[in-house]
């Protein structure tokens, strides 16, 4: 039997925020434990011209939202990007995974056969909604998450493979 687009999308995306909440628990512990700034952290970057931490969260929570609702064909979520603390942060990823938690398989069926448009700085994308999901949307989001976990780890928190993995490995 063929997976659906909401098995190959929403399972995914909350694998990976639950796990980005986790890296986040410790990123904040870390910076109690070596009474330092959070909000250091949360600026930190891995080069000059790419996102901060908190960017990379945001990113991740925009795309998951905004792929999971073209997929399912219904307005995207709208979310203001304000956070500025780790309880933002772990804030949002929840908000994102209550959107994810209403989204049904009947609602994301018809975009196995959709086209789907996503507006970027380069210009208007058009793929055909499976292609979207495993060719864009899935590679941006995990991009960011992944991006968020190497921040954190370079600013020398304890995180592994198993945090990032998350309940697949638990």
């Amino acid at each position: 039997m063929p997976l659906s687009m909401h098995q190959l999308s929403v399972p995914v995306f909350h694998q990976l925020l639950e796990s980005l909440s986790v890296v986040l628990d410790k990123a904040e512990a870390h910076c109690t434990a070596a009474n330092t700034d959070p909000a250091d952290l949360l600026a930190l970057r891995l080069a000059p011209d790419m996102y901060t931490l908190t960017e990379q969260v945001q990113r991740a929570c925009f795309h998951a939202g905004v792929a999971s609702a073209r997929l399912a064909g219904i307005e995207v979520p709208d979310e203001t990007e304000d956070e500025a603390s780790f309880d933002d942060l772990r804030n949002r990823i929840s908000r994102t995974r209550a959107f994810l938690d209403g989204l049904t398989p009947a609602q994301m069926a018809a975009s196995e056969t959709s086209i789907i448009e996503h507006q970027t700085r380069i210009g208007l994308l058009t793929f055909p909604g499976p292609e979207y999901l495993m060719h864009f949307a899935l590679p941006q989001f995990m991009f960011h998450v992944t991006t968020a976990y190497d921040i954190i780890r370079h600013a020398g928190v304890a995180v592994s493979k198993v945090d990032f993995m998350g309940s697949a490995l638990r």
